[in-house]
């Protein structure tokens, strides 16, 4: 079996703005920085190579690629902080924690967001490191016996793939 790993590549900006239907004029095909998470892959055609993806497979999550402000998971791509739970993938509800970005400088994950519990292993991604867990969530994760692990949404990617049984995500794609 391959050992998953990263691979920093280059998406065509046109890839993304094809998919909204419109074509980009020539000067609007900038390369910009994917990183993919499942093997070499040809960036024009988004193509993969490898493998690595079984035990997600097993899993039913597929993360196929994440850059600045995205991430594609089971082939839909996200453009914000998405959670994971239970295999189903929705959008952040931040603005129940948006009452303590003064104190932070930055939406916190906090206690008074809806947070997926109802797993062994809670993984949250903080981007480059900018998103802040309120201590009220690691004491909360002590207290209903939910192991928490705080690692940037690339390492956090790495954890999922390695271990997604009975394991919940909230990965942050913005910084």
């Amino acid at each position: 079996m391959q050992a998953s790993c990263v691979h920093i590549a280059f998406q065509p900006k046109a890839a993304a703005l094809s998919r909204s239907g419109s074509s980009p004029p020539l000067q609007s095909l900038r390369r910009r920085p994917c990183v993919r998470t499942d093997g070499p892959y040809y960036a024009d055609r988004m193509s993969k190579r490898g493998g690595g993806r079984k035990q997600l497979e097993k899993a039913g999550m597929d993360f196929e690629a994440y850059s600045f402000g995205s991430i594609r998971i089971n082939g839909t791509t996200y453009e914000y902080d998405v959670v994971i739970d239970r295999g189903q993938v929705s959008k952040r509800n931040k603005k129940p924690s948006k009452k303590f970005r003064a104190a932070f400088g930055h939406t916190p994950i906090s206690i008074e967001e809806d947070l997926p519990w109802k797993c062994r292993r809670l993984v949250v991604g903080t981007g480059t490191g900018a998103l802040p867990v309120m201590d009220e969530v690691k004491r909360e994760a002590e207290r209903r016996e939910v192991e928490l692990v705080i690692l940037p949404t690339v390492e956090a990617i790495k954890t999922l793939q390695e271990n997604p049984e009975q394991t919940n995500a909230i990965l942050h794609v913005t910084c």
